[in-house]
Formats: structure tokens, C-alpha cells, sequence
């Protein structure tokens, strides 16, 4: 098992390729998952002076219990989040992810209240959340946050079907194929605009 002083030694080595504004990211699945560890990994990234980013889903966020003690504690260390935010409607979220979006959604708010700085990113995916139906909401939603730094629009592919295949397991966009480049220029201009 590795120590988050090992990952932090590990990392130091590759230093002198950060350049000023590089560092660590942490991502996933989901790193909220095993946010005690995260939160030791963070600490002593911040006492070593490292950018520190966090790669979420959001999902897991509530402004209850001790989670939301040890979120805040987390934020105390982390610098970014990158927060996907794969459909603004709820119902279409929980077909897509299994999960409504309430709590992605909220974790977006708690981070403007608190000014962290956010990157959004989201999966495009054609006949999904590629509509204005879908981008126009979303993008008044990413208007109404105040620490939002960038918006990625990240086109959805197709490379990691042959795992769910090797699992036994279906996959849950079958016949669903990458967006065009006009589908994702036109996502591009609603969402980063």
C-alpha cells in the first residue's frame, strides 16, 4: 500500500518539469471516495509548496455530517478542482450516471460560495446532452458560479468499450458515436463562451 509520503516523494522527482504552475492532480474514479487519505495527501502536498488539483465528479458532496467537515478541511489544501458536470438535467443524469445531479450540482455552488477556483468540464455526447435543450441550461448555470476559471468541452469517445466487454458487462451507450467536429464547435460556443 502507498503512503501518501511516498506519492509526495514520487512526484518531487518530476518537479523540474511542472514549470510555474504545475504540480499534482488527483483524479479517479472518484479521489472523494477516500477523502481521509486525501486530505493527508493534500496537507503534506501544500507543505511541500505543490499545486494540488482535484479531478471530481462532485457526486459524492453534502453540506452534512463529517463529510462536509473533512470536504472543507480538504479545500484548505487544494488549489483547483476540475468538476464534471455530465447533465444538467436531472433525470437525464441519473439515466446517464445512475445518480441524480443535485449533489454535483450543490458542490458547484459550496465552491463559488467559498471562491474555490473551478474548471468545468463536460463529456459531450450526441443524442444525450449535445442539444441546446441541454447547453443553454447548463451554460446559465456555469453563469450564475463566480469561480469559474474554464469551461472543457471534452468530446465522448469510444476507446474504453472493449473493457466493459472483457468485464461481461453491457455497456450503457451502445451505437452512441463520437459528436462531430461541428457538434463540439457548436457545444464550444455555448459553453465557452
Amino acid at each position: 500500500m502507498r503512503t501518501a509520503d511516498d506519492l509526495i516523494g514520487q512526484a518531487l522527482r518530476y518537479k523540474s518539469y511542472w514549470g510555474k504552475k504545475g504540480g499534482i492532480t488527483v483524479s479517479g474514479g472518484e479521489p472523494l471516495v477516500q477523502i481521509d487519505f486525501l486530505i493527508e495527501l493534500c496537507r503534506k502536498a501544500k507543505e511541500q509548496g505543490i499545486h494540488v488539483t482535484i479531478d471530481t465528479s462532485g457526486q459524492l458532496f453534502t453540506r452534512n455530517g463529517a463529510f462536509f467537515d473533512k470536504f472543507n478541511e480538504l479545500m484548505r489544501y487544494v488549489d483547483l478542482l476540475l468538476l464534471d458536470i455530465k447533465h444538467i438535467d436531472p433525470e437525464k443524469h441519473e439515466w446517464l450516471t445512475g445518480k441524480r445531479n443535485e449533489a454535483v450540482l450543490d458542490c458547484a455552488r459550496y465552491l463559488s460560495e467559498i471562491g474555490k477556483p473551478v474548471w468545468i468540464r463536460h463529456v459531450l455526447v450526441p443524442g444525450v446532452n449535445d442539444s441546446d435543450e441541454y447547453l443553454i441550461p447548463l451554460r446559465q448555470f456555469i453563469d450564475s458560479l463566480t469561480n469559474v476559471e474554464r469551461v472543457e468541452v471534452l468530446p465522448y469517445h469510444t476507446l474504453g468499450i472493449f473493457k466493459w466487454e472483457e468485464l461481461g458487462i453491457e455497456y450503457g451507450l451502445p451505437g452512441v458515436e463520437p459528436p462531430t467536429a461541428a457538434c463540439i464547435a457548436h457545444a464550444e460556443e455555448i459553453l465557452t463562451k
